[in-house]
Protein backbone atom coordinates (compact mmCIF):
# COMPACT_ATOMS: atom_id res chain seq x y z
CA UNK A 1 0.00 0.00 0.00
CA UNK A 2 1.05 3.57 -0.60
CA UNK A 3 1.77 5.89 2.27
CA UNK A 4 0.09 9.22 2.82
CA UNK A 5 2.42 12.17 3.34
CA UNK A 6 0.67 14.48 5.77
CA UNK A 7 0.50 18.15 5.00
CA UNK A 8 0.95 18.92 8.71
CA UNK A 9 2.80 17.17 11.50
CA UNK A 10 -0.63 16.43 12.90
CA UNK A 11 -4.07 17.34 11.69
CA UNK A 12 -5.01 18.33 15.21
CA UNK A 13 -6.34 21.87 15.15
CA UNK A 14 -5.94 24.30 17.98
CA UNK A 15 -8.09 27.32 18.60
CA UNK A 16 -11.52 28.18 17.33
CA UNK A 17 -12.86 27.23 13.95
CA UNK A 18 -14.80 29.79 11.97
CA UNK A 19 -18.11 28.67 10.59
CA UNK A 20 -18.29 28.35 6.84
CA UNK A 21 -20.37 31.09 5.33
CA UNK A 22 -23.93 29.95 4.78
CA UNK A 23 -25.71 30.60 1.55
CA UNK A 24 -29.42 30.60 0.81
CA UNK A 25 -31.99 30.48 3.57
CA UNK A 26 -33.48 27.81 5.76
CA UNK A 27 -36.15 27.20 3.18
CA UNK A 28 -33.47 25.87 0.84
CA UNK A 29 -32.27 23.21 3.28
CA UNK A 30 -32.93 19.63 2.21
CA UNK A 31 -35.89 17.95 3.88
CA UNK A 32 -34.04 15.48 6.08
CA UNK A 33 -36.30 15.05 9.08
CA UNK A 34 -36.12 11.45 10.26
CA UNK A 35 -38.11 9.81 13.00
CA UNK A 36 -36.71 6.37 12.20
CA UNK A 37 -39.98 5.13 10.68
CA UNK A 38 -41.00 4.46 7.10
CA UNK A 39 -44.62 5.34 6.66
CA UNK A 40 -45.94 2.48 8.77
CA UNK A 41 -44.09 -0.24 6.80
CA UNK A 42 -42.18 -1.36 9.89
CA UNK A 43 -38.86 -0.52 8.28
CA UNK A 44 -36.32 1.88 9.75
CA UNK A 45 -35.36 4.75 7.47
CA UNK A 46 -31.67 5.64 7.49
CA UNK A 47 -30.92 9.04 5.94
CA UNK A 48 -27.61 9.82 4.25
CA UNK A 49 -26.38 13.07 2.70
CA UNK A 50 -25.10 12.66 -0.87
CA UNK A 51 -24.21 14.88 -3.80
CA UNK A 52 -25.24 14.43 -7.44
CA UNK A 53 -26.83 11.10 -6.55
CA UNK A 54 -28.00 10.26 -10.07
CA UNK A 55 -24.49 10.57 -11.52
CA UNK A 56 -22.54 9.11 -8.58
CA UNK A 57 -23.26 5.36 -8.86
CA UNK A 58 -21.29 4.34 -5.76
CA UNK A 59 -24.03 5.68 -3.47
CA UNK A 60 -26.82 3.59 -4.97
CA UNK A 61 -24.54 0.54 -5.12
CA UNK A 62 -23.74 0.72 -1.40
CA UNK A 63 -27.28 1.62 -0.34
CA UNK A 64 -28.93 -1.15 -2.34
CA UNK A 65 -26.51 -3.80 -1.06
CA UNK A 66 -26.97 -2.70 2.56
CA UNK A 67 -30.75 -2.78 2.21
CA UNK A 68 -30.51 -6.29 0.76
CA UNK A 69 -28.51 -7.46 3.77
CA UNK A 70 -30.83 -5.60 6.13
CA UNK A 71 -34.38 -5.98 4.74
CA UNK A 72 -35.83 -4.05 7.67
CA UNK A 73 -33.92 -0.91 6.59
CA UNK A 74 -34.62 1.68 3.91
CA UNK A 75 -31.89 4.16 3.02
CA UNK A 76 -33.06 7.61 1.94
CA UNK A 77 -30.49 9.85 0.22
CA UNK A 78 -30.60 13.55 1.10
CA UNK A 79 -29.16 14.81 -2.16
CA UNK A 80 -27.35 18.15 -2.45
CA UNK A 81 -25.74 19.78 -5.49
CA UNK A 82 -21.99 19.10 -5.41
CA UNK A 83 -21.00 22.77 -5.65
CA UNK A 84 -23.23 23.69 -2.69
CA UNK A 85 -22.60 20.59 -0.62
CA UNK A 86 -20.36 21.83 2.19
CA UNK A 87 -22.16 25.14 2.61
CA UNK A 88 -25.56 23.45 2.68
CA UNK A 89 -24.42 20.75 5.11
CA UNK A 90 -22.95 23.40 7.41
CA UNK A 91 -26.29 25.21 7.43
CA UNK A 92 -28.22 21.99 8.09
CA UNK A 93 -26.05 20.98 11.03
CA UNK A 94 -26.09 24.43 12.59
CA UNK A 95 -29.89 24.23 12.69
CA UNK A 96 -29.94 20.86 14.47
CA UNK A 97 -30.54 18.61 11.45
CA UNK A 98 -30.97 14.90 12.32
CA UNK A 99 -29.80 13.24 9.10
CA UNK A 100 -28.21 9.99 10.28
CA UNK A 101 -25.11 9.68 8.12
CA UNK A 102 -23.08 12.57 6.72
CA UNK A 103 -20.79 12.06 3.76
CA UNK A 104 -17.51 13.90 4.32
CA UNK A 105 -16.71 15.37 0.91
CA UNK A 106 -13.36 16.79 2.01
CA UNK A 107 -11.07 16.85 5.02
CA UNK A 108 -11.31 20.57 5.63
CA UNK A 109 -15.06 20.53 6.24
CA UNK A 110 -14.77 17.28 8.19
CA UNK A 111 -12.45 18.86 10.72
CA UNK A 112 -14.82 21.79 11.14
CA UNK A 113 -17.76 19.48 11.91
CA UNK A 114 -15.66 17.39 14.28
CA UNK A 115 -14.42 20.37 16.25
CA UNK A 116 -17.94 21.75 16.56
CA UNK A 117 -18.92 18.46 18.23
CA UNK A 118 -21.39 17.64 15.46
CA UNK A 119 -20.07 14.13 14.72
CA UNK A 120 -20.03 10.95 16.82
CA UNK A 121 -16.56 10.04 18.13
CA UNK A 122 -15.72 6.66 16.55
CA UNK A 123 -12.27 6.25 18.11
CA UNK A 124 -13.10 3.42 20.52
CA UNK A 125 -15.19 1.57 17.95
CA UNK A 126 -12.36 1.59 15.39
CA UNK A 127 -10.24 -0.43 17.79
CA UNK A 128 -12.71 -3.31 17.38
CA UNK A 129 -12.70 -3.53 13.57
CA UNK A 130 -10.10 -4.18 10.88
CA UNK A 131 -8.86 -0.82 9.60
CA UNK A 132 -5.32 -1.89 8.64
CA UNK A 133 -5.94 -2.19 4.85
CA UNK A 134 -7.09 1.45 4.89
CA UNK A 135 -4.96 2.74 7.76
CA UNK A 136 -3.18 5.40 5.71
CA UNK A 137 -6.56 6.93 4.88
CA UNK A 138 -7.78 6.65 8.48
CA UNK A 139 -4.70 8.58 9.61
CA UNK A 140 -5.97 11.59 7.67
CA UNK A 141 -9.09 11.70 9.87
CA UNK A 142 -7.19 12.00 13.13
CA UNK A 143 -8.22 15.21 14.88
CA UNK A 144 -6.42 15.72 18.14
CA UNK A 145 -6.12 11.97 18.71
CA UNK A 146 -9.74 11.19 17.87
CA UNK A 147 -11.45 9.92 14.71
CA UNK A 148 -14.96 10.91 13.67
CA UNK A 149 -15.35 9.30 10.23
CA UNK A 150 -14.62 6.12 8.31
CA UNK A 151 -13.10 6.50 4.81
CA UNK A 152 -14.65 4.40 2.06
CA UNK A 153 -12.86 5.73 -1.02
CA UNK A 154 -9.43 7.22 -1.63
CA UNK A 155 -8.62 9.09 -4.83
CA UNK A 156 -5.20 10.11 -6.07
CA UNK A 157 -3.84 11.59 -9.27
CA UNK A 158 -2.40 9.70 -12.22
CA UNK A 159 -1.55 10.47 -15.85
CA UNK A 160 -4.20 9.45 -18.38
CA UNK A 161 -3.13 9.06 -21.99
CA UNK A 162 -4.68 8.34 -25.38
CA UNK A 163 -2.95 5.28 -26.83
CA UNK A 164 -4.12 5.90 -30.41
CA UNK A 165 -2.72 9.43 -30.45
CA UNK A 166 0.64 8.09 -29.30
CA UNK A 167 0.51 5.29 -31.86
CA UNK A 168 -0.37 7.67 -34.71
CA UNK A 169 2.59 9.88 -33.76
CA UNK A 170 4.96 6.93 -33.39
CA UNK A 171 5.80 7.90 -29.82
CA UNK A 172 6.33 5.43 -26.98
CA UNK A 173 3.65 5.34 -24.32
CA UNK A 174 4.51 7.35 -21.18
CA UNK A 175 6.30 5.46 -18.44
CA UNK A 176 7.77 7.25 -15.42
CA UNK A 177 8.19 10.55 -17.28
CA UNK A 178 10.01 13.52 -15.83
CA UNK A 179 8.31 16.88 -16.20
CA UNK A 180 10.84 17.85 -18.86
CA UNK A 181 9.98 14.71 -20.84
CA UNK A 182 6.27 15.36 -20.36
CA UNK A 183 6.62 18.85 -21.78
CA UNK A 184 8.61 17.62 -24.77
CA UNK A 185 6.18 14.79 -25.56
CA UNK A 186 3.23 17.18 -25.30
CA UNK A 187 4.87 19.47 -27.83
CA UNK A 188 5.40 16.60 -30.28
CA UNK A 189 1.79 15.44 -29.99
CA UNK A 190 0.14 18.85 -30.42
CA UNK A 191 -1.74 19.99 -33.51
CA UNK A 192 -2.81 23.48 -32.44
CA UNK A 193 -4.33 24.38 -35.83
CA UNK A 194 -6.86 21.63 -35.21
CA UNK A 195 -7.22 22.55 -31.51
CA UNK A 196 -5.66 19.23 -30.57
CA UNK A 197 -3.11 19.38 -27.77
CA UNK A 198 -0.46 17.07 -26.40
CA UNK A 199 -1.67 17.76 -22.88
CA UNK A 200 -4.56 19.24 -20.95
CA UNK A 201 -4.16 20.82 -17.52
CA UNK A 202 -7.47 21.51 -15.84
CA UNK A 203 -8.17 24.90 -14.28
CA UNK A 204 -8.22 23.81 -10.62
CA UNK A 205 -5.39 25.32 -8.59
CA UNK A 206 -4.56 21.84 -7.26
CA UNK A 207 -3.24 20.84 -10.69
CA UNK A 208 -0.33 23.19 -10.06
CA UNK A 209 -0.19 23.92 -6.35
CA UNK A 210 -1.13 20.62 -4.69
CA UNK A 211 1.06 18.64 -7.04
CA UNK A 212 4.01 20.99 -6.62
CA UNK A 213 3.66 20.99 -2.83
CA UNK A 214 3.54 17.17 -2.83
CA UNK A 215 6.60 16.70 -5.00
CA UNK A 216 8.59 19.35 -3.13
CA UNK A 217 7.48 18.05 0.29
CA UNK A 218 5.97 21.42 1.19
CA UNK A 219 2.92 22.66 3.09
CA UNK A 220 0.50 25.05 1.35
CA UNK A 221 -0.48 26.58 4.69
CA UNK A 222 3.06 27.88 5.14
CA UNK A 223 3.53 31.16 3.19
CA UNK A 224 6.79 30.29 1.45
CA UNK A 225 5.96 29.41 -2.12
CA UNK A 226 9.12 29.76 -4.19
CA UNK A 227 8.87 26.10 -5.15
CA UNK A 228 5.74 26.90 -7.21
CA UNK A 229 7.68 29.09 -9.64
CA UNK A 230 9.05 26.24 -11.75
CA UNK A 231 5.62 24.65 -12.16
CA UNK A 232 3.88 27.89 -13.10
CA UNK A 233 6.62 28.69 -15.59
CA UNK A 234 6.17 25.29 -17.21
CA UNK A 235 2.39 25.74 -17.46
CA UNK A 236 2.79 29.19 -19.03
CA UNK A 237 5.47 27.93 -21.39
CA UNK A 238 3.25 25.06 -22.55
CA UNK A 239 0.42 27.50 -23.15
CA UNK A 240 2.69 29.76 -25.22
CA UNK A 241 3.98 26.77 -27.21
CA UNK A 242 0.36 25.64 -27.75
CA UNK A 243 1.11 22.21 -26.39
CA UNK A 244 -1.82 22.61 -24.01
CA UNK A 245 -4.97 24.75 -24.05
CA UNK A 246 -4.44 28.12 -22.42
CA UNK A 247 -6.02 28.66 -19.04
CA UNK A 248 -8.11 31.65 -20.08
CA UNK A 249 -9.86 29.71 -22.83
CA UNK A 250 -10.47 26.69 -20.63
CA UNK A 251 -11.87 28.87 -17.85
CA UNK A 252 -14.03 31.21 -19.94
CA UNK A 253 -15.56 28.43 -22.04
CA UNK A 254 -15.98 26.11 -19.04
CA UNK A 255 -14.17 23.29 -20.76
CA UNK A 256 -14.62 19.93 -19.07
CA UNK A 257 -11.65 17.63 -18.68
CA UNK A 258 -13.78 14.68 -19.79
CA UNK A 259 -14.65 16.33 -23.11
CA UNK A 260 -11.00 17.10 -23.82
CA UNK A 261 -9.85 13.56 -23.18
CA UNK A 262 -12.80 11.57 -24.48
CA UNK A 263 -13.01 13.58 -27.72
CA UNK A 264 -9.28 13.05 -28.36
CA UNK A 265 -8.54 16.74 -27.98
CA UNK A 266 -5.71 16.00 -25.53
CA UNK A 267 -3.23 13.12 -25.68
CA UNK A 268 -2.28 13.33 -21.98
CA UNK A 269 -4.06 14.64 -18.92
CA UNK A 270 -3.28 14.27 -15.25
CA UNK A 271 -6.46 13.81 -13.21
CA UNK A 272 -7.82 11.97 -10.18
CA UNK A 273 -8.30 8.22 -10.11
CA UNK A 274 -12.07 8.80 -9.86
CA UNK A 275 -12.07 9.55 -13.60
CA UNK A 276 -11.33 5.92 -14.48
CA UNK A 277 -14.94 5.10 -13.62
CA UNK A 278 -16.05 8.03 -15.77
CA UNK A 279 -14.14 6.81 -18.82
CA UNK A 280 -15.47 3.28 -18.38
CA UNK A 281 -19.02 4.59 -18.11
CA UNK A 282 -18.67 6.81 -21.18
CA UNK A 283 -17.30 3.92 -23.22
CA UNK A 284 -20.01 1.55 -21.99
CA UNK A 285 -22.68 4.06 -23.04
CA UNK A 286 -21.15 4.72 -26.45
CA UNK A 287 -20.18 8.30 -25.66
CA UNK A 288 -16.51 7.78 -26.55
CA UNK A 289 -14.25 5.26 -28.21
CA UNK A 290 -11.03 6.57 -26.66
CA UNK A 291 -8.34 3.89 -26.29
CA UNK A 292 -6.78 4.82 -22.98
CA UNK A 293 -4.45 3.76 -20.21
CA UNK A 294 -2.74 5.37 -17.21
CA UNK A 295 0.84 5.95 -16.15
CA UNK A 296 2.56 7.42 -13.11
CA UNK A 297 2.20 11.17 -12.81
CA UNK A 298 5.42 12.90 -14.02
CA UNK A 299 8.17 13.44 -11.46
CA UNK A 300 10.91 15.98 -10.93
CA UNK A 301 13.66 13.42 -11.50
CA UNK A 302 14.02 9.99 -13.06
CA UNK A 303 13.98 6.91 -10.88
CA UNK A 304 12.67 8.48 -7.67
CA UNK A 305 9.69 7.22 -5.68
CA UNK A 306 6.41 8.19 -7.30
CA UNK A 307 4.82 11.04 -5.39
CA UNK A 308 1.35 12.33 -6.20
CA UNK A 309 -1.52 13.85 -4.23
CA UNK A 310 -5.07 12.92 -3.37
CA UNK A 311 -7.82 12.86 -0.81
CA UNK A 312 -10.06 10.30 0.91
CA UNK A 313 -13.85 10.47 1.25
CA UNK A 314 -15.69 9.18 4.31
CA UNK A 315 -18.97 8.64 6.09
CA UNK A 316 -19.63 10.03 9.58
CA UNK A 317 -22.50 9.69 12.06
CA UNK A 318 -24.43 12.83 12.93
CA UNK A 319 -24.42 13.40 16.69
CA UNK A 320 -28.12 14.31 16.39
CA UNK A 321 -29.00 11.04 14.67
CA UNK A 322 -31.70 8.97 16.32
CA UNK A 323 -30.35 5.81 14.66
CA UNK A 324 -26.70 5.89 15.65
CA UNK A 325 -26.28 2.14 16.14
CA UNK A 326 -27.71 1.37 12.71
CA UNK A 327 -25.72 4.20 11.17
CA UNK A 328 -22.54 2.70 12.63
CA UNK A 329 -23.44 -0.64 11.06
CA UNK A 330 -23.65 1.04 7.67
CA UNK A 331 -20.28 2.77 8.15
CA UNK A 332 -18.62 -0.57 8.93
CA UNK A 333 -20.22 -2.11 5.86
CA UNK A 334 -19.28 0.70 3.46
CA UNK A 335 -15.71 1.18 4.69
CA UNK A 336 -14.88 -2.52 5.14
CA UNK A 337 -14.00 -5.29 2.71
CA UNK A 338 -17.58 -5.95 1.61
CA UNK A 339 -18.14 -2.32 0.67
CA UNK A 340 -14.71 -2.15 -0.97
CA UNK A 341 -15.58 -5.01 -3.31
CA UNK A 342 -18.77 -3.24 -4.37
CA UNK A 343 -16.92 0.02 -4.95
CA UNK A 344 -14.21 -1.69 -6.99
CA UNK A 345 -16.90 -3.28 -9.14
CA UNK A 346 -18.25 0.22 -9.79
CA UNK A 347 -14.85 1.55 -10.85
CA UNK A 348 -14.33 3.52 -7.64
CA UNK A 349 -11.02 3.24 -5.78
CA UNK A 350 -11.87 2.03 -2.26
CA UNK A 351 -9.86 3.00 0.81
CA UNK A 352 -9.84 -0.64 1.96
CA UNK A 353 -7.50 -2.32 -0.52
CA UNK A 354 -5.81 -5.68 -0.77
CA UNK A 355 -4.78 -7.93 -3.66
CA UNK A 356 -8.31 -9.26 -4.09
CA UNK A 357 -9.78 -5.76 -4.26
CA UNK A 358 -7.15 -4.67 -6.80
CA UNK A 359 -7.89 -7.75 -8.94
CA UNK A 360 -11.59 -6.86 -8.96
CA UNK A 361 -10.82 -3.29 -9.97
CA UNK A 362 -8.53 -4.20 -12.85
CA UNK A 363 -10.87 -7.00 -13.89
CA UNK A 364 -13.50 -4.48 -14.97
CA UNK A 365 -14.30 -4.54 -18.67
CA UNK A 366 -12.36 -1.82 -20.43
CA UNK A 367 -9.85 -1.26 -17.64
CA UNK A 368 -6.22 -1.11 -18.80
CA UNK A 369 -4.30 -4.14 -17.54
CA UNK A 370 -0.73 -3.39 -18.59
CA UNK A 371 2.04 -3.33 -16.00
CA UNK A 372 2.55 0.44 -16.19
CA UNK A 373 -1.14 1.09 -15.44
CA UNK A 374 -1.05 -1.27 -12.48
CA UNK A 375 2.10 0.37 -11.15
CA UNK A 376 0.51 3.81 -11.50
CA UNK A 377 -2.35 2.52 -9.36
CA UNK A 378 0.02 2.02 -6.43
CA UNK A 379 2.23 5.14 -6.05
CA UNK A 380 4.73 5.13 -3.20
CA UNK A 381 3.61 8.46 -1.72
CA UNK A 382 0.25 10.22 -1.78
CA UNK A 383 0.34 13.68 -0.24
CA UNK A 384 -2.86 15.14 1.12
CA UNK A 385 -4.41 17.62 -1.31
CA UNK A 386 -4.72 20.46 1.18
CA UNK A 387 -3.64 20.57 4.84
CA UNK A 388 -6.31 20.60 7.52
CA UNK A 389 -6.21 23.93 9.31
CA UNK A 390 -8.68 26.35 10.85
CA UNK A 391 -7.45 29.06 8.45
CA UNK A 392 -7.80 26.70 5.48
CA UNK A 393 -10.85 28.26 3.77
CA UNK A 394 -9.33 31.75 3.76
CA UNK A 395 -5.94 30.52 2.53
CA UNK A 396 -7.57 28.37 -0.13
CA UNK A 397 -9.38 31.44 -1.49
CA UNK A 398 -6.16 33.46 -1.66
CA UNK A 399 -4.27 30.70 -3.44
CA UNK A 400 -7.10 30.23 -5.94
CA UNK A 401 -7.25 33.94 -6.79
CA UNK A 402 -3.50 34.27 -7.33
CA UNK A 403 -3.42 31.01 -9.30
CA UNK A 404 -5.89 32.42 -11.82
CA UNK A 405 -4.10 35.77 -12.09
CA UNK A 406 -0.82 34.03 -12.91
CA UNK A 407 -2.25 31.69 -15.53
CA UNK A 408 -4.23 34.36 -17.40
CA UNK A 409 -1.06 36.46 -17.54
CA UNK A 410 -2.18 39.30 -15.27
CA UNK A 411 0.69 38.56 -12.89
CA UNK A 412 4.11 37.03 -13.40
CA UNK A 413 4.81 33.90 -11.35
CA UNK A 414 7.19 35.97 -9.19
CA UNK A 415 4.57 38.63 -8.53
CA UNK A 416 1.79 36.13 -7.91
CA UNK A 417 3.92 34.10 -5.50
CA UNK A 418 4.92 37.24 -3.62
CA UNK A 419 1.24 38.18 -3.31
CA UNK A 420 0.36 34.68 -2.11
CA UNK A 421 2.96 34.87 0.63
CA UNK A 422 1.92 38.34 1.76
CA UNK A 423 -1.80 37.61 1.76
CA UNK A 424 -1.55 34.16 3.36
CA UNK A 425 0.72 35.51 6.08
CA UNK A 426 -1.92 38.11 6.94
CA UNK A 427 -4.61 35.41 7.09
CA UNK A 428 -2.75 33.17 9.53
CA UNK A 429 -1.41 35.86 11.88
Amino acid sequence: MSSWKKGLTSVAILGSVALLAACGNSGDTADSGNDGGDGGSGKTTLTVTTWNYDTTPEFEKLFTAFEKENPDVTIKPIDIAADDYDTKLTTMLSSGDTTDILTMKNLLSYSNYALRDQLVDLTDHLGDIDTEPAQDSYDMYDVDGKTYAQPYRTDFWVLYYNKKMFDDAGIDYPNNLTWDEYEEVAKELSQPDDQVYGAYQHTWRSTTQALSAAQNDQNLMEPSYDYLKEDYERALRMQDEKSQMDFGTAKSTQVTYASQFENSKAAMMYMGSWYMAGVLDSKANGKTDVDWAIAEIPQKEKGQEITTFGSPTAFAVNKNSKNQELAQKFLDFASGEEGAKLLAETGVVPSFRNDEINDIYFGLEGMPTDDVSKKAFDPENIAIEFPVDSNGPAVDKVLEEEHELILVGDETPEKGIANMEKRVESEIE
